[in-house]
């Protein structure tokens, strides 16, 4: 359909507000619903059974997380999700919060202090969630003794009282959770206790982040195998997995044994996007339908695209952005573009960064309009707007995961990739031991020197690796870590 000056001013604003700035955590209950897409292959992660979630950075766990916990959509995506049906009645399912607790909770000062003050580490690891554990179940255990302890009342920063409250009960908290796992199991209830954003758990302090994850895996470890109905859900990042994996021993090996993985197909990203655009307004929906895509229809969580093969959403995608990034094939397919420039250097695709793509473009076109043919964006706002988005999603990390990482700009920042890794190496070990942020001190990168530290950049997919020993950084980092890319097109 041909388009008026006016509706396509309306298009645009509805992709430029589509997603909240790509951030779950960022939308408002109702427009979260509309936005959320059930995905197949992560349903696995709402099965009481499976304790540890994997999930690359930003591949969407927090999004699990507050479907299941905060929205309670998990009778929707029963209903919708073939793939779900085996999933337990989730009326008899209660889903809390075990971390994060906002003000029930110690700071990363707290957590150094308290680690500092215990001669036994493992023991106070342990103890530490055991504690909080009872505490984000006390509304279940009011009943019994261990309810009136200090271990309840007590602030949650103050981590060192609330550990010491909970071993001078002895055995109360163990007989108290018992008599709770026996209860759920006589009126056929679990209680699902989930653990999201544990790698910013110690702040810019990676050991006390690392001790905390080591003390929850132990501690689950063990205890899931002696409660059947109080469970665990953590949710953690793939490369803390991987890097931290063998420090944690048998008992993560134990808890991985049933792990479910949140990773995204070109179909399932390209679902989520149209789902995004679809749920805007009517308006989009039609816009969508007249690009021969096809809906299912739920009362909490709107439309729902049917992919069968993610270029069942080109003619829609060539629709709003044209068939190439440029006059012709030479500047590549649009349809392929748009994920192969939000891939982290492991290749994969971010969900949120495709969904901050397309709103920054429809923000560029709106200020400054330059599509024609009747598209609604012009590959010129795409590439402008890939810059703002990488931007944006270091500066997110920066905020969050890597504290560390303006280290890595400012040592970095001017020059071109691919580079020799024995370059990198040596402009990273400038400055090695002043600290590497520029708000706080003394913050130093998890490595004990630059090859190592390389190695990570390459783990994390903040680094990307080429033949011949050099390293590349993916578009996603690119413009947000201040490097060019060699022979690369300038911007217009």
């Amino acid at each position: 359909m041909s388009l008026t000056d006016s509706e396509r001013r309306d298009l645009l604003f509805e992709l430029s507000q589509m997603g909240s700035s790509g951030r779950a955590e960022a939308e408002n209950p109702q427009t979260f619903k509309k936005t959320f897409l059930p995905v197949p292959e992560h349903v696995r992660a709402f099965d009481p059974g499976v304790a540890l979630v994997l999930g690359a950075r930003g591949a969407g766990k927090s999004e699990l997380f507050r479907a299941a916990v905060e929205e309670k959509l998990l009778p929707a995506i029963i209903r919708t999700t073939p793939e779900a049906r085996n999933l337990r009645d989730s009326k008899g399912i209660e889903w809390v919060t075990g971390h994060p607790l906002q003000r029930d909770f110690p700071d990363a000062a707290g957590i150094r202090r308290f680690f500092d003050s215990q001669p036994l580490k493992a023991e106070a690891e342990r103890d530490f969630w055991f504690a909080y554990l009872l505490r984000t179940l006390r509304h279940h255990i009011d009943a019994l003794p261990v309810s009136q302890s200090d271990l309840l009342q007590l602030p949650g920063a103050e981590s060192g009282k609330v550990v010491d409250a909970f071993r001078s009960l002895e055995s109360k908290p163990l007989l108290a959770l018992d008599d709770l796992d026996r209860e759920l199991e006589q009126t056929d209830r679990w209680i699902v206790v989930s653990y999201d954003e544990l790698d910013v758990i110690g702040g810019s302090d990676w050991d006390s982040m690392i001790a905390l994850i080591r003390g929850l895996v132990g501690f689950w470890a063990n205890y899931s195998r002696r409660w059947t109905r109080i469970r665990p859900k953590i949710f953690l990042r793939t490369d803390l997995f991987r890097r931290h994996g063998q420090s944690f021993g048998a008992d993560l090996i134990k808890l991985a044994a049933n792990r479910a993985e949140i990773t995204w197909s070109d179909r399932n990203l390209y679902a989520m996007l149209v789902k995004r655009i679809a749920n805007a307004s009517e308006r989009s929906a039609e816009y969508c339908r007249d690009s021969r895509v096809r809906f299912d229809e739920d009362p909490d969580l709107g439309l729902i695209p049917r992919l069968q093969k993610n270029t069942d959403a080109k003619a829609l995608i060539e629709k709003i952005a044209g068939q190439f990034m440029g006059a012709n094939l030479k500047k590549g397919r649009t349809f392929l573009w748009l994920l192969t420039h939000v891939r982290d250097g492991n290749g994969h695709a971010i969900p949120r960064a495709l969904v901050r793509l397309i709103e920054e473009a429809a923000t560029q076109e709106r200020e400054r309009p330059l599509a024609t043919y009747n598209r609604l964006l012009d590959p010129r706002s795409i590439r402008r707007a890939l810059d703002v988005v990488s931007k944006e999603y270091v500066l997110q990390v920066n905020t969050h995961e890597l504290p560390w990482l303006p280290g890595v700009e400012r040592r970095l920042k001017g020059h071109g990739v691919p580079m020799d890794r024995r370059t990198v190496e040596n402009l990273l070990a400038e400055d090695w031991n002043k600290s590497w942020s520029q708000d706080q001190h003394d913050v130093r990168p998890p490595a004990d020197n630059t090859s190592q530290l390389t190695d990570l950049l390459l783990e994390i997919g903040v680094f990307g690796s080429r033949p011949h020993k050099k390293i590349d950084v993916p578009d996603l980092f690119l413009a947000g870590l201040g490097l060019t890319r060699k022979g690369g097109v300038k911007r217009r």
